[in-house]
């Protein structure tokens, strides 16, 4: 077996003494019988004359140029027409949701703290309760299908007006109020975006409300209470606990969840002292604050009604099971309601032609999996279709196809760097990013019903489509429009709620097509392998593998940055700008903070004069929660930083750079996904083995095109996490819901 090893060839001081991937062997770690890290390749050490381990003072030094700008009228950005479109589709969703002949599903079966709660959220559907003004909206009449003779008229849609800021009294009124309560008054912009222009009576009435701001917690906002409230304050205090039912379920959403489990929810209450958990929860309920959803079987209290000595023996076969009853917010419940009518309504429609042109569109398809996906979607109206990086190519040959039949068709990826390698598939015309789709600034615009002018829509990278985002999308989607949900199963879920892909897929209720195409080399055989539980060794003959044991983070540090400075230039041929550095996390010794300021140091030294950053730094751009872009710092400008971003020019506002703008030399797999480089080096310091799952180490070491380097000092947690550790579990009402919606006729 052939291994690949970095070759220690300097010492200390020797500057050109920087290590180099060679053709000499090293043994592997399995191989010597010692306590090594078990990963593909080979062991290698590495000298260096020099260790980037921090940035210069001025590094962070306070912007001049950027921060003098002035308040010229500028257009829109994506993000705010993102946001504005969001705004619409959800007063859309709202509308859908009130078609509902009758209120959430009711178990007929349900008794004792189920049935209260039901009633409860009946009383909030039928009026009788103050939460009924979710679903006041107006029915919205459903489009006509677009006639296949004559399309539509392609227009672009004009972006929304963003919202307006709060002006400067009620900013001062927000302010006085915080500071009564003793809370820093610098939360006024975010108190009045979260709570809108109504912001002071509304803390004023409910100091608690607090807590829908954003990083917010409980015993902040208990003290900001007990400074306004005073003896009237308490643990028990109804506006207390209905608040905190809405935090468990807002920090829920943040870990992929739609909804939990009422038990779950019970004991985050009973975490934060209040003193009854079910008149808490009935509460929130009545006031309309979360609904409530019956789903599966599993155990409704968090404790048994009897005790085990207690309880009747023989419990007859036919006794219906408990329900779990879950708890949700109302944003979360419309967007997964509104995604599965949405999906269904594509599922059901009949497809524009009888197939038969696209027998010939398969015949010529670049592969047996192209055509078989080719052919699904000739005759159906949605299909899901899994595979590795390979597999991109034949939901490519989708459009491609439907495209030489005279059919509008595009294919959405979820990143700039996915759309950039979309386009050299299908033609740039063609290739767009979901967001810049959806807000209107990119794709074929809108037709006389809103919808988007599109016969057949590809969507790759869907496993990072939260359940928000894709009801927008699939809202927006004509009747008797083609839609192909793509992607790798294997990759990390959704910087947002939801699980949409997995949800899909787990219905079971649509054509799915399975790639059969693999990965190819080393690095497609190493990640292949993840994917199915399983490290173990491949053969490197081109170096594309190569792991370097540390022993503790600041070696690691070290380490990495040897290797994007010196050693992968030299030896793999892979420039350091093309070079990109995953870890496991923001903090720690060898985080991205730490990454990002020692390779700053090496690769581009500066004193940051743009707000900490420098003409030729490396940036991650957050466009959006979940969506980063990665590009090159050119200038500042009055309208805010400009950025490169692989050849496409891109500006940061002003207003953004501190908040939205990092270093980023080093990444999280979570802002990788949807990404690739040539090269990748994998920093995996000690510290992060509670970080590392089976998803992690997949996307991280997927996104290497050409080389991977390993920086391994989590000895067997990387073997372990790869073969029993899976992704976290996100709990989601998806599947039930499209079951229901897409069950067949034989099914019932």
């Amino acid at each position: 077996m052939a291994e690949a090893a970095v070759e220690a060839d300097g010492t200390a001081d020797t500057p050109e003494g920087a290590d180099e991937v060679t053709e000499d062997s090293a043994p592997a770690a399995e191989d010597t019988g010692e306590a090594g890290p078990a990963v593909p390749g080979a062991d290698a050490t590495e000298d260096s004359a020099s260790q980037g381990d921090g940035p210069g003072e001025g590094d962070t030094a306070p912007t001049t140029d950027a921060a003098a700008a002035g308040d010229g009228a500028a257009e829109l950005s994506e993000a705010q027409a993102e946001l504005a479109a969001q705004r619409e589709l959800r007063a859309r969703i709202e509308a859908r949701k009130a078609e509902k002949e009758g209120p959430v599903a009711a178990g007929t079966k349900l008794s004792g703290q189920a049935a209260d709660l039901l009633a409860a959220v009946r009383a909030v559907e039928s009026g009788e309760k103050p939460g009924a003004s979710f679903f006041a909206s107006a029915p919205a009449p459903r489009r006509p299908a677009p006639v296949p003779a004559a399309p539509a008229p392609v227009r672009t849609q004009a972006p929304q007006p963003a919202r307006v800021a709060a002006g400067p009294e009620v900013l001062a009124e927000v302010r006085a109020v915080l500071s009564g309560g003793g809370a820093p008054d610098s939360l006024a912009p975010q108190v009045t975006d979260a709570l809108g222009e109504q912001a002071a009576d509304v803390l004023r009435t409910d100091p608690w409300q607090l807590l829908a701001v954003p990083g917010v917690r409980p015993e902040q906002a208990d003290g900001f209470a007990r400074a306004l409230l005073g003896s009237e304050c308490g643990p028990d205090d109804p506006r207390r606990a209905a608040a905190l039912v809405a935090w468990t379920l807002e920090r829920a959403s943040v870990q992929g969840h739609t909804a939990l489990p009422i038990a779950a929810v019970k004991a985050a209450l009973a975490e934060r002292s209040v003193p009854d958990v079910d008149e808490a929860v009935r509460h929130a309920v009545s006031e309309g604050v979360v609904l409530v959803f019956e789903d599966g079987v599993a155990a409704l209290d968090t404790e048994p009604d009897t005790e085990p000595d207690d309880a009747e023996e023989g419990t007859p076969e036919d006794e219906a099971a408990p329900v779990e009853v879950l708890l949700g917010l109302d944003r979360y419940a419309l967007a997964e309601e509104s995604l599965a009518d949405g999906l269904a309504r594509l599922a059901n429609a009949p497809v524009k032609d009888d197939g038969s042109d696209w027998a010939q569109a398969a015949s010529a398809a670049p592969s047996p999996s192209a055509a078989e996906l080719i052919r699904a979607v000739a005759g159906n109206g949605l299909v899901t279709h899994s595979g590795g990086e390979a597999a991109r190519a034949e939901s490519a040959a989708v459009v491609t196809a439907a495209h030489g039949l005279g059919l509008r068709a595009a294919a959405a990826a979820h990143t700039r760097d996915g759309r950039r390698r979309l386009a050299g598939a299908v033609g740039a015309e063609r290739a767009f990013t979901v967001a810049a789709l959806l807000s209107g600034t990119e794709g074929p615009g809108r037709d006389e019903d809103g919808a988007l002018a599109l016969d057949v829509l590809v969507v790759q990278d869907a496993p990072q489509l939260d359940v928000e985002g894709a009801a927008m999308l699939v809202e927006s989607l004509p009747d008797g429009c083609r839609l192909v949900l793509g992607g790798d199963p294997e990759v990390l879920g959704s910087a947002g709620a939801g699980r949409v892909f997995a949800d899909v897929l787990a219905a079971r209720a649509v054509p799915h097509v399975a790639s059969r195409t693999p990965d190819p080399g080393p690095l497609g055989e190493l990640v292949s392998g993840i994917g199915a539980g399983e490290l173990g060794q491949v053969e490197a003959p081109g170096k594309e593998v190569v792991i370097v044991p540390v022993r503790d983070a600041g070696e690691a540090v070290h380490r990495c940055v040897q290797l994007v400075a010196d050693s992968v230039p030299r030896a793999i041929g892979v420039p350091a700008e093309q070079t990109q550095v995953i870890t496991v996390g923001h903090g720690g010794s060898a985080g991205t903070r730490a990454l990002n300021a020692a390779l700053k140091q090496r690769l581009n030294p500066g004193p940051g004069r743009f707000a900490g950053f420098d003409p030729g730094d490396r940036v991650a751009y957050a466009e959006a929660p979940g969506r980063t872009s990665v590009g090159v710092v050119g200038s500042a400008g009055p309208d805010g930083l400009h950025l490169d971003c692989g050849g496409e020019p891109l500006v940061v506002p002003k207003e953004r750079v501190e908040s939205a703008l990092r270093h980023g030399w080093a990444l999280t797999a979570h802002q990788a996904a949807g990404m690739r480089w040539p090269a990748v080096v994998a920093v995996l310091p000690g510290d992060a083995a509670q970080g590392l799952s089976r998803s992690w180490v997949y996307t991280a070491f997927g996104r290497a095109e050409r080389h991977l380097s390993v920086v391994h000092g989590v000895d067997q947690a990387l073997p372990r996490a790869v073969a029993e550790v899976p992704a976290p579990a996100r709990t989601t009402r998806l599947t039930p819901l499209l079951t229901a919606l897409l069950r067949t006729p034989e099914a019932e």
